[in-house]
């Protein structure tokens, strides 16, 4: 399944000019508020039909200007999950579910309604009316609701966007089970680099209404020449470690190559694959291995990059067993480090550095 966008629309003030290619899996549509996110998503939908291009899922044109092809969005076949859940008030869990199941294709292979359940955890939620439940649980319905009628393609507009920490830290597990239990291809709107890193496989970068940047999760987040969203503070690289270990002082020993991390315990059993993202200003590095330092993640590597910002800062990617982590240090530091590319070197970070929301399933 792969969906494939060429729109351009002229606004008063806003140009958007937006052309990618979205894999199977979740594609993310990264950028800063303003960057045209929402409104790449809404043409998607055929809520907006703009002036040029063609819009495509799994081979069905829904939108060519060339040819004149619109096909309203009631017939899309598209799940679009808004900030809100929109709810109908005056029904049940249930029967908001089973509104979603009524406009599933006969013969589509409609989702189990007793598995999506299970999966967004709603069974015991599935008697009360929408005024009863939070904001985490109104956005697990919504999205059942959605995926219920078995949809080509499910649109993801900032669904966190209007819950607290906590919530969004209860329904991100949840998010990643649907990516990886269910086969339906899933577009993600976020400005946030925390939900970005857990969920995406494939990100698209915009910015006032361009594509910066397309392309597999990691890559893109750990390349320091796409010009980040979020400013330099915002970076960081996006490890995929396996789970060697939980030990009984509370640590989970995870192994990147033959390097190792050690981070508060993680929910998931020895084998597992977890994908990490860690903060390039969180990131200290040395050229010989430090002794007797608190810090227990000391990985080795070789320079990759270094390059230069515009104020005293610069950005050195160093590979670790073919991948990548980033650090963010001044040009001082640079300087009497000697550092330059092919030179052995160590990264070192903190357990605790590693926020929670920075650490999730992984499917690469």
């Amino acid at each position: 399944m792969t969906v494939s966008v060429s729109v351009k629309h002229r606004f008063s003030g806003f140009d958007l000019d937006v052309a990618f290619e979205a894999p199977a899996g979740v594609t993310a549509l990264f950028g800063r508020s303003g960057s045209g996110k929402t409104t790449v998503v809404q043409t998607i939908a055929g809520l907006l039909r703009p002036e040029a291009g063609q819009v495509a899922v799994n081979g069905k044109t829904l939108f060519d200007s060339k040819t004149g092809v619109w096909v309203p969005p009631a017939k899309r076949r598209i799940g679009y999950v808004f900030q809100e859940g929109r709810l109908f008030p005056h029904l049940s869990v249930r029967q908001n579910l089973r509104y979603g199941a009524w406009f599933a294709k006969r013969g589509s292979g409609t989702a189990s309604f007793d598995h999506v359940v299970e999966m967004l955890g709603i069974a015991p939620l599935l008697e009360r009316r929408p005024a009863a439940l939070s904001g985490g649980e109104k956005q697990r319905v919504a999205i059942g609701r959605a995926l219920l009628s078995s949809p080509d393609l499910l649109l993801m507009d900032e669904p966190l966007a209007a819950l607290d920490e906590a919530r969004k830290l209860e329904i991100l597990p949840y998010l990643e089970r649907l990516r990886d239990e269910t086969a339906t291809p899933m577009i993600y709107v976020s400005h946030t680099v925390a939900e970005i890193a857990r969920l995406a496989t494939t990100i698209v970068v915009l910015n006032d209404g361009k594509m910066l940047r397309n392309g597999p999760a990691s890559q893109v987040l750990g390349d320091p020449a796409v010009p980040f969203p979020l400013g330099v503070r915002g970076a960081g690289a996006l490890l995929t470690t396996q789970v060697v270990a939980h030990h009984a002082d509370g640590l989970t020993e995870l192994s990147i190559g033959a390097g190792r991390l050690y981070l508060p315990r993680i929910n998931a059993a020895a084998g597992a694959r977890i994908r990490v993202r860690i903060a390039a200003q969180d990131v200290v590095l040395a050229t010989r291995k430090p002794q007797e330092i608190s810090a227990l993640n000391i990985l080795e590597g070789r320079v990759a990059d270094v390059r230069e910002g515009d104020g005293p800062g610069v950005m050195v990617s160093v590979e670790v067993d073919g991948q990548t982590v980033l650090s963010r240090i001044t040009r001082r530091s640079r300087d009497a480090l000697g550092l330059r590319i092919g030179m052995k070197c160590y990264a070192i970070t903190k357990s605790v550095a590693v926020a929670r929301d920075d650490i999730g399933t992984s499917v690469e």
